[in-house]
């Protein structure tokens, strides 16, 4: 018995349609004239991306956009970051978005590749004008307290469970390790302004799966996106939406630590 193909002879011109359509309202009309040396190639990636992934999901293009940067930063891959950094602005999504999407990277993928992208969307923002640097964000300028509010926003998504798992390290380690996430991934990041704790949850989920080999913190990360008001359906969709960038096995590994969710 066969599959039946899901598709009749006309979608391929409405996906072509629908591609050209979605690729316009992020970049602006494509010039067709361009000469491309793999254009069956990027027809496909065309047709894929802008057609089929960004037609299946509930998520608007500006969580798409947030998304597309986010996982482009994990990666690297910073042409394309430039591309979709310039994107992300033609949709909506504001100057101060882009920045904390990847400023709250750097206790994920560490401050080198974190100053990499940002050096890429802080060229996109001088070609176009935006004075830098952009507004501050930071709620408070306060080591003492530090603590303290990294650990109001670390607990109700994650109890003690970081700290708990660490305990049996080496003194002083089995403190200092623990201390350092509440302090700087929670106190200094998630305590800023210009996204919601819901894009945030969003984002590092997506950074998550990028990054791969992050089964551990997939679960996690994925209640918490409930938790701070994501549906389900959101969530499914937002790693569906990385499968262009990140490839299959990721995405399907990052669906599979959430699917029970």
């Amino acid at each position: 018995m066969t599959a039946e193909d899901p598709r009749s002879p006309q979608d391929t011109e409405a996906r072509r349609e629908q591609a050209e359509a979605t690729f316009a309202r992020l970049f602006g009309p494509r010039d067709r004239d361009v000469h491309e040396d793999d254009p069956e190639l990027m027809e496909i990636l065309r047709r894929f991306i802008f057609a089929d992934v960004f037609g299946t999901g509930v998520l608007d293009d500006r969580t798409r956009e947030l998304i597309t940067v986010t996982v482009l930063a994990c990666m690297q891959t910073l042409p394309q970051l430039t591309a979709h950094t310039a994107g992300a602005l033609h949709v909506g999504v504001t100057p101060v978005q882009i920045r904390e999407a990847v400023y709250q990277l750097a206790p994920f993928i560490g401050f080198p590749r974190t100053l990499n992208a940002l050096s890429t969307i802080n060229a996109v923002f001088r070609d176009r004008g935006i004075p830098l640097p952009l507004p501050a964000q930071g709620t408070e300028d306060d080591d003492a307290g530090r603590y303290q509010r990294g650990l109001a926003e670390q607990l109700p998504l994650y109890g003690t469970e970081i700290r708990d798992n660490l305990a049996d390290l080496p003194e002083p380690f089995n403190e200092a390790l623990p201390r350092f996430l509440t302090e700087f991934c929670f106190g200094d990041f998630y305590t800023r302004g210009g996204l919601t704790r819901a894009e945030r949850e969003l984002l590092v989920l997506c950074a998550l799966a990028a990054l791969g080999d992050t089964a551990a913190q997939l679960g996690p990360h994925g209640r918490a996106c409930l938790q701070v008001g994501n549906s389900r359906q959101t969530v499914v969709a937002a790693l569906v939406h990385c499968f262009p960038y990140i490839g299959f096995p990721r995405t399907v590994a990052a669906i599979r630590a959430v699917k029970e969710l």
